[in-house]
Order: structure tokens, then C-alpha cells, then sequence
């Protein structure tokens, strides 16, 4: 789970359907230490309770702007000074037609338009018809807004209430919740461009069998996403695995060692940091089986060729871009033992300015993890904790490195 503590976010709800979803959001909002106070307008009361929110939010709900429960009857000034951030989910299409013209005439609008823009951030999640979406007047507003300084989400496509179906969904809490942690990163690496490999690959025996790995693809989707959320522009290229794609992140998805060689060099032209995380397959069966490979009478079990994989950090890290200092490579030693000695040699071996080492075995299919960061100096340990934290930590301890490694490129 993201850390939200220390953090207070007002949450707005204006009048939609959507409504039922910021339940489910003040909720990871709470989970994630966060304090939350909850401004409605009058519409929105009509599709959730003020009861419900201040149950789940356990702070009084505010929606009148002449509300005399604060002692200056200055509800829009007070709720706003000390807030993180004021998220609006759902903002309906009038809610944002007010917001761009400074119309104040409830409660939630105020507070928005009396905000200390400097210090307080306003994330808007849109929730709409599709026609109401696509509409120019609503395209502009958001432009405007944007323009304005608050941070407009975008929208989901589905099917919607009125029983049409397209774009205009208010995201799943767990994306708008995403968003806001995102928000409170630092964007150390922005707009670096960072190409990332992740999870196994798969080597394929025959039509129903191949060589793979215990890799769950957990660590490369954690840095993915930590790189996305320090402002760098993300290109995954994953093994196959069963994880969602981090918001924001460009994914492609490969099977062999063979495939995810090509699309790592393909895409490494544009990059400036290469983190080689995936636990590619060494070797590969020479000669392929077309028919599945049968069990004989006589219990003889087949032989196999093989042959070895390209080595894509390797390939990568001396390439023309890395020789010349464009391209920081990062890679990944999962070892059994002997994993200092083991990480060391690799680094040397492969001519990569950092390595990042972790014992496989405790490792693949986990949450958690602990890492070993081997460079020139010698070796640095970040100790075990959830590989989401875990991978902050190297995004950071990474971003600290860059600014050295380039500034050798100019020499």
C-alpha cells in the first residue's frame, strides 16, 4: 500500500452516479494514513449520504456553505488552509463549467476558487455521458482548467449509467488513488526516458511445454511505475506475467528471450536509462517441436539441444549510445550464494556502471525483497521491505547517479 501519511485531502464530490466510487476511494485514502475531510454539494447528496462519507471518512461531512458548525461561518476558507491537496471525484461537466468562470455558489466551488493555489493542488476526476465528455464546451473547460493549474484526470471508457456505452466513466478509485500518490513524488527523473524489461520469458519445447523461470515480474512493474511517478516517461517491455499495467506506463509484451532481445534494441535508440530487470533465459531448445512430444512405451524421456539466448544487457551496454555515455545501464543478478561475489563479477563482466543484486529464491513470486546496489565503490544494501518501496528507493538512489554519469558525457 502507498503512503498517504501526514497527508490531509479534502475529497469533493459533486452530483453524479460516481459517486458510489468515492466511498471506495475515501477508503484507500484512510488505509493509506491519510486524513480526509469530505465536502459534498447538494447534488451529490442525492446519490450518496453524508452519513455514508462521514462513517468511512470519520470527520464530519461539510455541504452548505452556510454551514455553523465552523465558528466564523467561513467553512470555504477554513477547510482549504492545511490541506495537501482537494480532489474532486466526480466532477461533473456543470461542477467544471463553474470552476473556469469563478462561480462560487455552493460550498465545494468556494473552497476550490478560495484555495491557496501556490500550496494547494486541485485533481479534478471527470464523470459524464459520453456525449456530455466528447462535447466541445466540456473540451474546452478542461483545457481551461488545465491551463488554470488543476490537474485533470482523464476518464475511463465502459458502459455507463444511462445504458450507453464509451468514454466518460470516472476512473476506479484505485487509479484516481494512484494518481494522487503519484502526485507527491518527487519528479526527480523528469522527462528522462527509461526503457525497463521485466518478469520471465518463456522457451517454447513444443506447442504445450517450455523452459521458463519462477520470475513473477513483481520488481520490474514496481521500478515501472516509481520511474513513471518521478516524472519519467515509461516504456515497459514484459515477459509474460499477470500484472496490471502501471497507469501512464507503455507496455509490451513479449514471450522469448529472443523477442524481448529485439524489442529492448529497437527501443533503446530513444532511451537514456536501461534497467535490465527481467529474468531472461540463458538457453533455448535448438530444434522446436511442431506436435506435442509424447510419452513412449518404452519410458524413455526426450533429449534436448540447446542453444544459448542473446545476452540483452550485454548487447545493450556496448552498444554505440552506451560506449558514448547516452545510455545508463542498470542490471539484475538473482543468484542462489555467494550473491556479493556473484552480483561483483557480473557488473565487471557485463561493463555496467550498477548492479542490483537479490537471492532468487527469496525473491521470485514475493511482495517483499531485499537488494544489494554494487557499483565502482563497493556495495550498498536497501534493506528488505515491499518491492513498491523498494523500488522508490532505487528510483532515487538512480536519479542521484544520473546527473554525474552525463555530465561525463559532455567531457
Amino acid at each position: 500500500m502507498k503512503d498517504l501519511s501526514q497527508k490531509h485531502i479534502v475529497l469533493g464530490l459533486s452530483g453524479g452516479i460516481a459517486c458510489y466510487k468515492a466511498a471506495e476511494l475515501c477508503r484507500l485514502l484512510i488505509k493509506a494514513g491519510a486524513s480526509v475531510q469530505v465536502v459534498m454539494t447538494d447534488a451529490a447528496t442525492q446519490f450518496i449520504t453524508p452519513v455514508t462519507m462521514q462513517a468511512l471518512s470519520s470527520n464530519e461531512v461539510f455541504v452548505s456553505q452556510w454551514d455553523e458548525r465552523q465558528a466564523n461561518n467561513m467553512a470555504h476558507i477554513n477547510l482549504s488552509r492545511g490541506a495537501s491537496a482537494i480532489v474532486v471525484a466526480p466532477a461533473s461537466a456543470d461542477f467544471m463549467a463553474k470552476l473556469i468562470h469563478g462561480r462560487a455558489d455552493d460550498l465545494l466551488s468556494l473552497m476550490c476558487l478560495a484555495r491557496p493555489i501556490e500550496s494547494t493542488p486541485l485533481m479534478l476526476a471527470p464523470a459524464m455521458n459520453k456525449e456530455m465528455w466528447s462535447h466541445p464546451a466540456t473540451q474546452r473547460n478542461v483545457a481551461q482548467l488545465t491551463q488554470d493549474g488543476a490537474f485533470v484526470l482523464g476518464v475511463a471508457q465502459g458502459d455507463q449509467a444511462c445504458g450507453e456505452t464509451g468514454d466518460g466513466r470516472m476512473l476506479e478509485p484505485i487509479e484516481i488513488f494512484e494518481e494522487l500518490c503519484d502526485f507527491f513524488v518527487p519528479k526527480v527523473l523528469k522527462g528522462r526516458q527509461v526503457l525497463i524489461n521485466a518478469g520471465p520469458t518463456f522457451e517454447p519445447i513444443d506447442p504445450v511445454r517450455g523452459l521458463t523461470n519462477l520470475s513473477s515480474g513483481k520488481m520490474g512493474f514496481a521500478l515501472a511505475s516509481a520511474a513513471k511517478a518521478a516524472g519519467a516517461h515509461v516504456r515497459l517491455i514484459s515477459g509474460p506475467v499477470h500484472l496490471p499495467t502501471p497507469r501512464g506506463v507503455q507496455r509490451i509484451n513479449v514471450q522469448t528471450a529472443k523477442e524481448m532481445h529485439d524489442q529492448v534494441m529497437q527501443h533503446a535508440a530513444n532511451a537514456e536509462v536501461f534497467i535490465a530487470c527481467a529474468a531472461v533465459a540463458d538457453w533455448r531448445v535448438k530444434t522446436y517441436s511442431q506436435a506435442k512430444l509424447k510419452k513412449t512405451t518404452e519410458h524413455q524421456a526426450p533429449e534436448f539441444e540447446l542453444e544459448e539466448n542473446p545476452d540483452i544487457l550485454s548487447a545493450v551496454a556496448h552498444g554505440d549510445r552506451a560506449l558514448h555515455q547516452e545510455l545508463y545501464c542498470v542490471g539484475f543478478s538473482a543468484e542462489t550464494h555467494d550473491l556479493v561475489k556473484h552480483a561483483s563479477e557480473k557488473r565487471l563482466r557485463k561493463r555496467v556502471p550498477l548492479m542490483v543484486g537479490n537471492v532468487g529464491p527469496l525473491t521470485f513470486g514475493q511482495d517483499d525483497n531485499e537488494l544489494i546496489l554494487i557499483d565502482e565503490r563497493g556495495v550498498k544494501t536497501l534493506e528488505r521491505n515491499s518491492k513498491e518501496k523498494l523500488a522508490h528507493l532505487l528510483i532515487s538512489d538512480l536519479a542521484e547517479r544520473l546527473p554525474v554519469f552525463f555530465e561525463g558525457k559532455k567531457r
